[in-house]
């Protein structure tokens, strides 16, 4: 796609993890030029085993790496040099240390006064800043792990949830703020935090409280506003998820599947009234249905325009169709790890501008990819550009 909407503008992200490097990546993704830097032993995500060996590749595409030591005086200005010509500094440090090195907004608003600064943190201002803050930990203590499990059995959602909204809330600030910008001509601070990103997923069940004055049960436990809304166990093992969430939708499920007897049950004409039947109804559909398998099922439910789905393991989605066909993933080059080298298929962003998705131009970086041509930028010689970004290499 060419003209993208942040063509020409420049972010620097201090980041980690998953937070701070999704605000980059929508950025990169819509055009920004976005220069991760990195220290000397590079971005420890670059070498995370198990559930987290998908962050850095995922969310750090179409970046540059920059490998400067931020310790060291000549570190430190050519840092500041870097973001003299900055349209947007991201981070995702610790207060204090961003404050120590003179990178946190108060100290670079005087530097470059159209800067706009985001902070990716874990508690906005207030009684808990001073928390160590991780997705589970903000699932936990902000009620979502309560929701996901079954009573008495805390579960954090199967997604780093708050990692991702989170830097996507942070985006969005930027581009509130970049608007801003330009009817006053000066940046401004942005702040992001998991806690209360969080709370807005939750705010829902919040609300219910407010409005019935019952506390909301945890989603297994939960009375659903639907009559039929579930995972069903069906021939050889299988398991598929089917939905009839209207009136019209019961009376095409019951003559599709020949539940004629259902269909002129009067209790079952309405969704509420389908809701109270439950306890019997479900039991019933349950062992009515278990004779059918669940590639049967499917054709049926999309033949007559009826809510279903697949159970579906994640790696399986690399080969969906839909997704294929319509360009949600897109080939990279991995730059870490045993498969440093080969070919994986990453996620695109869930939007299209003018029908295009927002495609991969950059790969990953390698740590330093990008140090010698930006620090030239910075009017440093070959000699001391080499000498700044000289790389550590660091033990898996």
């Amino acid at each position: 796609m060419t003209n993208l909407p942040f063509e020409g503008l420049r972010v620097v992200e201090f980041t980690h993890m998953v937070m701070g490097p999704t605000c980059g990546m929508v950025l990169a993704d819509l055009g920004a030029e976005v220069i991760k830097v990195e220290p000397p032993t590079g971005d420890n995500t670059r070498r995370l085993l198990g559930a987290g060996a998908g962050f850095y590749p995922l969310f750090n595409r179409n970046k540059k790496s920059l490998v400067l030591d931020l310790q060291t005086p000549e570190g430190k200005e050519a840092v500041l040099k870097l973001i003299a010509t900055a349209d947007v500094v991201s981070e995702n440090f610790k207060p204090e240390t961003m404050k120590k090195l003179g990178l946190d907004y108060q100290s670079l608003k005087t530097l470059n006064p159209r800067l706009i600064h985001v902070s990716h943190k874990g508690f906005l201002p207030g009684p808990y800043d001073h928390r160590t803050a991780l997705d589970e930990v903000v699932q936990m203590m902000g009620g979502l792990a309560y929701m996901t499990g079954r009573p008495g059995d805390p579960l954090r959602a199967g997604s780093s949830v708050n990692d991702i909204m989170g830097g996507l809330f942070g985006a969005i600030g930027v581009m509130a703020a970049l608007s801003a910008r330009e009817k006053t001509g000066v940046g401004s601070e942005v702040q992001s935090a998991l806690f209360e990103n969080n709370i807005f997923l939750v705010a829902q069940h919040m609300m219910q409280f407010a409005v019935t004055g019952k506390p909301a049960a945890p989603m297994p436990e939960r009375i659903s506003p639907w009559g039929i809304y579930d995972v069903f166990r069906v021939k050889d093992g299988g398991q598929i998820f089917l939905a009839v969430v209207s009136d019209t939708q019961w009376a095409i499920f019951c003559e599709a599947l020949a539940l004629t007897d259902l269909k002129t049950d009067e209790r079952l004409h309405t969704n509420n009234g389908r809701v109270r039947a439950r306890e019997w109804l479900i039991p019933q559909l349950r062992a009515r249905l278990a004779g059918h398998s669940a590639a049967g099922l499917a054709a049926v439910f999309e033949r007559h325009g009826l809510p279903f789905a697949p159970i579906t393991q994640p790696h399986e989605l690399l080969d969906d169709p839909h997704l294929l066909a319509t360009g949600g993933l897109a080939p990279i080059t991995l730059t870490d790890g045993e498969r440093a080298g080969q070919t994986a298929q990453t996620v695109l962003l869930p939007l299209a501008l003018d029908g295009e998705r927002l495609g991969v131009r950059r790969n990953p970086p390698r740590l330093g990819e990008h140090s010698a041509e930006l620090l030239a930028e910075l009017g440093y010689s070959d000699e001391d550009a080499a000498r700044l970004s000289q790389t550590v290499a660091k033990a898996a």
